[in-house]
């Protein structure tokens, strides 16, 4: 575990960030004035969640799903009611 003043830390956060994220330092701990105030660690791995295309094949859009912009750019935009 390293430890870094809160200058240190300003001046080369990448770099610690960087240490982090390659495995040299599994906690850095951030101190003001000498005394210990934050913790720099890595996050916890979570699996990637896939979102664009999640719904493909799951519903069919309808031919005219656009009948209805001009009355909904109209109804936004309070041109008439």
């Amino acid at each position: 575990m390293t430890a870094v003043n809160m200058l240190e830390a300003k001046t080369h956060l990448s770099r610690l960030v960087e240490a982090i994220e390659q495995g040299r330092e599994r906690e850095i701990i951030i101190a003001r004035n000498g005394r210990p105030v934050a913790r720099l660690a890595p996050l916890e791995e979570s699996p990637a969640q896939l979102r664009i295309g999640i719904a493909r094949g799951e519903f069919e859009v309808p031919d005219d799903i656009d009948v209805s912009n001009e009355e909904v750019a109209r109804l936004f935009l309070g041109n008439g009611k």
